[in-house]
């Protein structure tokens, strides 16, 4: 009966602040963040129209390099059979690409080897770095041949060099290749814009190539599986330096 007799609590009212008492510093504000907001929106819609645009572009260079590679491939193959079918000697054209790893440190090193190595450069073990083969560059090699090892690369070691061990030099910093968006901010302006167009400019030495070679950093590779046989010796001796022509393949392939 007492509880019965007792008057419910009054209820509380709270007091809400009119629009119009809202403080201008507040609205300000608020306009100020969905101002930015929208200019965010718009900027990221033009960017992804903007990187569509550029995926089907670098989409059709691949295509057009595959085509290029097959029919230089069948061409190739055409020679050869040509001059068998003929009783002739097909001889391959000069390589315009070698790959050099430095195999050797710095014990008995003379200062001229030293300079050379610096100028293509290879300024720690196992690095690798693509030359344009020219009667300097050949001769260059010749003169560090005891402490590299060089050939001519295939287009799979190049692709899988550059995909697994690929990085650029960007604002002199070591800069993974995560994105066709890193390379296009060092090489755009000569016209590279994706790791399929560093690639065949690599692999076909083009115009550019010096640019290209220069933007990638000195490739980092491991030391290859089994071991080096014996760097005193050339490879021609059964030894590890030197020039291996093709073989470098092989090299590359234990080194990854």
């Amino acid at each position: 009966e007492e509880l019965e007799s007792l008057s419910p609590l009054p209820r509380i009212k709270f007091l809400t602040m009119p629009r119009s008492h809202v403080p201008e510093s507040v609205l300000k504000k608020t306009r100020t963040r969905e101002a930015l907001r929208a200019k965010r929106q718009a900027r990221a819609t033009v960017e992804k129209k903007a990187r569509r645009i550029k995926r089907n572009v670098a989409f059709k260079r691949a295509e057009s390099y595959v085509r290029e590679y097959r029919a230089t491939e069948n061409n190739e193959i055409r020679l050869r059979r040509q001059a068998k079918a003929n009783g002739n000697l097909y001889v391959a054209p000069e390589p315009k690409l070698a790959f050099v790893v430095r195999i050797r440190g710095i014990i008995g090193l003379p200062p001229k080897t030293r300079k050379i190595l610096q100028l293509l450069r290879l300024r720690q073990l196992q690095n690798g770095v693509f030359v344009r083969l020219t009667a300097a560059t050949i001769n260059m090699l010749r003169l560090i041949e005891p402490f590299v090892a060089y050939g001519q690369p295939s287009l799979k070691s190049v692709r899988e060099l550059i995909y697994k061990r690929g990085h650029m030099k960007i604002n002199r910093q070591r800069i993974p290749i995560t994105d066709n968006a890193i390379i296009e901010q060092a090489l755009g302006s000569v016209g590279i814009m994706c790791v399929e167009d560093l690639i065949h400019e690599i692999y076909t030495v083009g115009p550019h190539f010096k640019q290209a070679a220069n933007a990638l950093w000195p490739l980092k590779l491991s030391n290859p599986n089994g071991g080096y046989t014996q760097k005193l010796l050339h490879f021609a001796e059964g030894g590890d330096h030197g020039n291996r022509g093709e073989h470098i393949n092989t090299l590359i392939k234990q080194c990854l």
